[in-house]
């Protein structure tokens, strides 16, 4: 049996038990596994590299760690936006990586050249781009950041996406403890390209980041089906007026929320006047939260937010286009035992979320004797006059 074969075989059944069970004469077990555990990853992360025939896969880590199909076509739409067909001449990946992000980048340039430190994931790139219909790309083995420095040839786009692991293999998110160092290398950046877009965690402090380099014209927090994957920094060489906040979400309902750099320190109108019942509860994405863009709704939406530090917002109108979720109201309560007996009194399970509220989720479960589910939403939180509340909601479904 050859390794085709056995991975044909078996490439829907678990890796684990194979890697228990005796593999067939003139099978490599341990290349055919990581096939397999491979293909099973990208039908979920990577489904047009899974229905390909003949793409060969990384170890585990590297397909952790690569984009999905959905934040590397992303990646192309603000490229393709930022950088007119005429100009987009030649690209630099300084950080190839098994090359999902090269892929989706370098179909829209004239030359593209991919640079990987790891001989193994440069082995596979040459395989894998001829089968995905890539032309005219260059593949180079060796160090990103020596190549750039030690050449004086200029680039339409840089893009690196630096490693976020410690020599140890232990989590970084600082900029300074990124490989390599984006803030060392910002300048040159500038020097070698007009545009530069940087691949972060989505755990960055971005205060912080854009403290650290300049000219940052673009800051997008890019979520899959409202959880946070990716920050990209896009530096500019020349410097900005004020950076813009792109808080994106892919999935089944694709949002692209933008404000500026103003607009995210926007004080927001409070609610003042007691709750209506039949009015909408609004609550943020997670890219919206994540980029600081919550109090920006208020402009956008002519949204009341409940407390400064809640994130809630409410109004009488419902909009269908809204950024995050949305709850229509059908009762609420403060914490009194009289006040949570006759709204809960019909409640057996809810789904329970806590917004600038004292108590732990699970600290309040037990206390409302609530079980978890249902099509019942209840957000403990706090209104402007510091008073706690539990409001009662049912889900509106977002088309």
């Amino acid at each position: 049996m050859t390794d085709v074969e056995y991975i044909l075989l078996h490439q829907n059944e678990d890796v684990h038990a194979l890697a228990l069970k005796k593999a067939p004469e003139g099978v490599n077990l341990q290349f055919c596994l990581q096939q397999i555990e491979g293909w099973q990853l990208a039908r979920k992360k990577l489904p047009p590299w899974a229905d390909t025939e003949g793409i060969l896969y990384p170890p585990r880590l590297a397909m952790e760690q690569c984009s999905s199909y959905s934040t590397a076509h992303y990646k192309n739409l603000v490229v393709e936006r930022l950088v007119p067909g005429e100009k987009r001449q030649n690209m630099i990946d300084l950080t190839g990586g098994y090359g999902v992000d090269f892929c989706y980048l370098a179909p829209a340039f004239r030359h593209a050249t991919y640079v990987e430190t790891n001989p193994y994931l440069c082995k596979l790139a040459q395989h894998n781009f001829p089968i995905l219909g890539l032309s005219n790309v260059e593949i180079i083995c060796g160090d990103g950041t020596d190549l750039l420095t030690q050449s004086t040839s200029t680039y339409s786009l840089i893009y690196i996406d630096p490693a976020r692991r410690d020599k140890i293999g232990r989590k970084t998110v600082a900029l300074e403890d990124c490989t390599p160092n984006i803030v060392q290398f910002a300048t040159e950046f500038t020097l070698r390209s007009k545009m530069t877009l940087v691949k972060l965690s989505p755990m960055l402090d971005i205060s912080r980041a854009l403290h650290s380099l300049k000219n940052v014209s673009e800051v997008h927090v890019v979520s899959v089906e409202g959880e946070c994957k990716e920050l990209l920094l896009v530096i500019a060489a020349e410097k900005t007026s004020e950076t813009q906040f792109y808080c994106v979400n892919l999935g089944s309902r694709d949002s692209v929320f933008v404000c500026s750099e103003t607009e995210r320190h926007t004080t927001p109108d409070i609610l003042s006047d007691p709750l209506n019942e039949g009015i909408f509860l609004y609550e943020p994405s997670a890219s919206i939260m994540k980029a600081g863009g919550q109090n920006a709704l208020s402009i956008n939406y002519g949204l009341k937010k409940l407390h400064p530090n809640s994130h809630l917002f409410v109004h009488k109108q419902f909009f269908k286009d809204f950024p995050g979720r949305v709850f229509h109201i059908v009762g609420w309560s403060d914490f009194s035992k009289r006040g949570l007996h006759m709204m809960l009194r019909d409640i057996q399970q809810a789904n329970l979320a806590t917004r600038n509220f004292p108590t732990s989720v699970a600290d309040l479960r037990k206390q409302l004797k609530i079980r978890e589910g249902g099509e019942d939403y209840l957000f403990a939180t706090t209104l402007a006059d510091e008073s706690h509340i539990l409001i009662r909601t049912k889900k509106v479904p977002l088309i």
